[in-house]
């Protein structure tokens, strides 16, 4: 399936949050929230992700996030406070088809995933992230649905899905598929509820 390039903003604002794609001038601000979090963080997401790096190869790694946003095959957002000036983690769309991930163009649904600094959760900001990035999946052309795929030991991260109206569809190796699905009509998707 091939369809027009779509645009994916590179700048979100919620009422406390910034989001914006990630650089190589971040690696100097994540590196101790990686290391302080390894121990909060290891057991949910890939280790590619929570391993805490030296910053020459940390800013390669956000490097290349930035280069997979450009190239629409993924969009990693560093999670900010509202003036961006402190890290508090990361939220993402990743495009999908039944193989698994790929490139936008090929992609009908797509998969949200997050994770904050320990010192910030319990406060709403992943599903206060979440739910922006879930309102741009709703925007874009042929979309089915969005997935967030959580270990199902991790309580605080299934919450998310909950709280923005997804179902529980599937638990695939320990991980719970939890799933939202999108109107859509010919050009354009929109939501099937109120997240």
């Amino acid at each position: 399936m091939v369809r027009s390039r779509q645009t994916v903003p590179t700048t979100l604002r919620t009422a406390r949050l910034l989001l914006r794609p990630w650089a190589a001038t971040d690696a100097a601000r994540l590196q101790p929230i990686l290391e302080a979090n390894y121990a909060h963080l290891g057991p949910w997401i890939p280790a590619h992700v929570a391993t805490p790096l030296p910053a020459r190869e940390l800013a390669e790694r956000l490097g290349g996030f930035g280069d997979d946003f450009a190239a629409d095959r993924a969009y990693r957002y560093a999670l900010l406070t509202p003036d961006g000036s402190k890290v508090l983690g990361e939220v993402d769309l990743f495009p999908r088809a039944a193989t698994g991930r790929v490139p936008l163009r090929d992609a009908d649904h797509l998969e949200l995933g997050y994770w904050l600094d320990a010192a910030v959760t319990g406060q709403g900001l992943a599903t206060e992230a979440a739910g922006a990035l879930l309102a741009i999946a709703a925007t874009l052309p042929g979309m089915t649905h969005v997935e967030i795929r959580c270990d199902a030991a991790n309580a605080a991260s299934a919450a998310v899905p909950q709280r923005l109206g997804f179902h529980l569809s599937a638990v695939e190796a320990g991980l719970q598929v939890w799933r939202f699905e999108l109107v859509t009509n010919d050009a354009s998707s929109s939501y099937a509820g109120d997240p």
